[in-house]
C-alpha cells in the first residue's frame, strides 16, 4: 500500500499566517516598528555628520555668524557656498534614482496608502535618507520629520510587497513605518500612532490603532536607547494665569490659521515661480537655488537647517519681538525656497518653528498691553507650534499631542486645545487645503474625494462560502473516489477520518496521477494533501491571494481551531457574492474618502 502523502508545507502555512492571521500582521508590525527606530537613528547621524562636514558645526543655526574651521580664509562667506554643494549631491542623487524622494515626503506616503494600495519603492528609503540628511546639512531649511516618515514608511512597503501582502494589510504596515519614525524621531510615541492615524490612513479603527502601537513603541524604545530618554527639545514649563487668557489663546489661534495658510500659498507660490523660470535640468535645479538660499542664510543663519537650538531660545524669551518677527518670516522664506529649488526635507518642524515666533511675539506684545493678565510670553509660543501645524496641516489631534509630549505638562492641554480648534476652524475657512494635500491636488489628485467602497474589502469568507461538499473518508477507494468527482465540478474534495474530522483535501490530478499507477490499492488517505486554508472572518481581499496562488479552484473554510470544515471557497463564489450586492447599475456605492484598515 502507498504510504499516506499529508504534507506539511512549513512554507504554505508560514504564508498563511503572515497573510491572515492577527499576530502575523502584529509580528511584522514589530518588525517594521524595530526597521524604522534604526533608520531614524542612522538618519539623525547621518544629518549630524553632513552638518559637521558642510558647516564644521553640530548645528550651524546656534553659532551665528562663525566660519568654518577647515576653510577659516572663506569667513562667513562659505555658507553661500555649501546649498550650492549639497544641491548638486543629492540634486543628482534624487533625479537619478528616486524622483519622488524630492520635497517634504508626507504627501507621497498619503497618496501610496490611497490611491497606490501602499506600494512604494524600495530605493525611496535609502535614497530620501541620504538626500534629505544632504539637504539639512548642507543648509536646507527644512526638518528631519517628513523624511523620516517616508523612510519608515517605505520600509514596511518594502517588507510587505516582499511577502505579497493583501493590499489592506500593506497600508497598515506603511502606516506602521511612518508612526515608528515620528515615534523615534521625537521619542513621542503617541503622536506617532496619531500621526499616522490622523493623516496616512484617515482611519481610527481598533484594528489599525492595535497594530500602529506596537510599531511605534518599539520604534521608541530603539530611538530612546541610541539618543536617552529626555526630550529633543528643552521647553519652559507652561503657565495659566487667568480664565481670561483663553480668549488671548483664541487670538493666537485666528493668528495662527491665517499664518499658517499664509505659509501654504508662500511655499507653493514661490515653487511655481521657480518652476517658470527654470529652464535647465532639474538634477542642477538644488545647485542653482542653492546659491539664493545661502545668500539668505548668510544674512541669517539662524536660519540653517532644522534650527532647534532657536526655536528653544524664541519660547525661553531671549530675543525681542522685532527678531522674533524676523526669524518669522525668514523660516517661511527659506522653508519655501528649500522645498522650491527642489530640497529633500520635512514641513513639520518648520511648522513648529514658524508658531513658536509667532506665538512667542503675540506673547510679549500682549505683555506690553496688558501686564500682569498673563503668563510668560514663551506659554504662548509653545502653543503658536502646535495651532500653527494645526493651520497648515489640518492635523488638530497630531498637533494637540505632539506639543503635550514635547512639554509633559497637563496644564497646557485646554489651552492647546482651544487655539488648535480655533486654527483648524479658521485655516477650513481661508484654504479646502492642507500644506500636503495641496500637492497632491496640484498634480490632479485629490485623495479627500470620495471613492468606491471596495467590497473585497467589506465582504468576509462566510458571506461568500457555498456548503462543503460531500466528503471522501480516509478509507474510500480509488474507484469510489473517481465516481465522487463525476458528480461535481470542483477539483478538489475534502478528506475525512473515521470520525468525521477535516483532514485535508482530495485533488482531482492525484486521482488521475493514482490512475495510471493501478497496480497499488489506493485509499483515499493515500492522495491526502493540506492546501492553504480559510477563515470565516476573513475578508474576501484576504483570501483572493491565497485563491490565486493555490493549484486548485477552491479552498477550504475552517473553523477557527482548524479542526473543523464549515465551507468551500472559489474563485466563483467570491464574483458572486460582490456582484450580488452591487447596485442595478453596477457601479459600487460611494463611502467616505478613507482607507480601510481591516486586519
Amino acid at each position: 500500500m502507498r504510504r499516506r502523502r499529508v504534507p506539511a508545507d512549513a512554507g504554505r502555512r508560514l504564508h498563511d499566517w503572515l497573510h491572515g492571521h492577527p499576530t502575523g500582521l502584529l509580528t511584522l508590525a514589530i518588525a517594521i516598528g524595530a526597521g524604522a527606530g534604526l533608520g531614524a537613528v542612522v538618519f539623525r547621524y547621518l544629518i549630524l555628520w553632513f552638518t559637521i562636514l558642510f558647516s564644521g558645526h553640530e548645528d550651524y543655526s546656534a553659532a551665528g555668524h562663525a566660519s568654518h574651521p577647515l576653510v577659516p580664509l572663506l569667513g562667513i562667506w562659505f555658507v553661500v557656498l555649501v546649498p550650492v554643494l549639497g544641491g548638486l549631491s543629492y540634486g543628482m542623487l534624487v533625479d537619478r534614482f528616486a524622483r519622488e524622494a524630492r520635497g517634504h515626503g508626507v504627501p507621497e506616503v498619503m497618496l501610496a496608502v490611497a490611491e497606490q494600495g501602499g506600494r512604494i519603492r524600495p530605493q525611496v528609503a535609502a535614497v530620501k535618507s541620504l538626500a534629505s540628511a544632504l539637504c539639512i546639512g548642507s543648509g536646507g531649511s527644512v526638518g528631519r520629520e517628513g523624511p523620516i516618515v517616508q523612510i519608515g514608511a517605505a520600509l514596511g512597503s518594502t517588507l510587505g510587497q516582499l511577502l505579497h501582502v493583501p493590499e489592506a494589510r500593506l497600508r497598515l504596515l506603511v502606516a506602521c513605518g511612518a508612526a515608528a519614525g515620528i515615534s523615534a524621531t521625537f521619542n513621542a510615541p503617541i503622536s506617532g500612532v496619531i500621526f499616522a492615524l490622523e493623516l496616512i490612513l484617515r482611519d481610527f479603527e481598533a484594528d489599525s490603532f492595535g497594530v500602529v502601537v506596537p510599531a511605534a513603541v518599539v520604534a521608541d524604545v530603539i530611538g530612546r536607547a541610541a539618543f536617552g530618554s529626555q526630550a529633543f527639545l528643552e521647553l519652559p514649563q507652561f503657565h495659566l494665569r487667568s480664565l481670561a487668557e483663553y480668549g488671548l489663546y483664541a487670538g493666537l489661534g485666528v493668528l495662527a490659521a491665517g499664518a499658517g495658510v499664509g505659509f501654504i500659498r508662500v511655499l507653493y507660490g514661490l515653487e511655481d515661480v521657480t518652476d517658470r523660470l527654470w529652464r535647465g535640468p532639474e538634477w542642477l535645479r538644488p545647485a542653482a537655488g542653492g546659491l539664493l538660499l545661502g545668500l539668505l542664510l548668510l544674512v541669517l543663519p539662524e536660519m540653517y537647517g532644522v534650527g532647534y537650538p532657536v526655536l528653544e531660545h524664541a519660547v525661553r524669551g531671549d530675543y525681542a519681538v522685532g527678531l522674533l518677527l524676523i526669524f518669522f518670516v525668514g523660516k517661511i522664506l527659506a522653508t519655501s525656497l528649500t522645498i522650491a529649488i527642489g530640497g529633500s526635507g520635512g514641513v513639520f518642524a518648520p511648522s513648529l518653528f514658524i508658531g513658536a515666533m509667532l506665538g512667542t511675539a503675540y506673547g510679549d506684545v500682549i505683555q506690553r498691553w496688558v501686564p500682569g493678565l498673563h503668563g510668560p510670553a514663551g506659554a504662548y509660543g509653545l502653543v503658536g507650534m502646535g495651532a500653527l501645524f494645526a493651520g497648515a496641516g489640518r492635523a488638530p489631534m497630531t498637533a494637540v499631542i505632539i506639543i503635550f509630549e514635547l512639554t509633559g505638562d497637563y496644564q497646557i492641554i485646554l489651552p492647546l486645545m482651544f487655539a488648535i480648534a480655533v486654527a483648524t476652524a479658521g485655516s477650513s475657512l481661508l484654504s479646502a487645503d492642507t500644506i500636503y494635500t495641496l500637492k497632491l491636488r496640484r498634480r490632479g489628485i485629490d485623495i479627500r474625494r470620495q471613492r468606491p467602497l471596495d467590497m473585497m474589502d467589506v465582504l468576509r469568507v462566510h458571506d461568500a462560502m457555498r456548503a462543503v461538499p460531500t466528503a471522501v473518508p480516509a478509507t474510500t477507494l480509488l474507484a469510489d473516489i473517481v465516481g465522487r468527482f463525476e458528480e461535481t465540478d470542483l477539483d478538489a474534495l475534502p478528506l475525512v477520518d473515521g470520525d468525521g474530522r477535516y483532514r485535508g483535501v482530495i485533488a482531482l490530478r492525484q486521482v488521475e496521477r493514482a490512475l495510471s499507477e493501478p497496480e497499488h490499492e489506493t485509499l483515499a488517505a493515500d492522495l491526502g494533501e493540506q492546501p492553504s486554508t480559510l477563515r470565516t472572518g476573513q475578508s474576501l481581499k484576504q483570501a483572493l491571494p491565497l485563491l490565486l496562488h493555490g493549484e486548485l479552484t477552491g479552498l477550504p473554510v475552517v473553523s477557527d481551531d482548524g479542526a473543523t470544515l464549515v465551507g468551500w471557497l472559489t474563485h466563483r463564489d467570491v464574483l458572486h457574492a460582490c456582484q450580488s450586492r452591487l447596485p442595478s447599475h453596477g457601479r459600487p456605492p460611494a463611502a467616505p474618502g478613507r482607507v480601510s484598515g481591516v486586519v
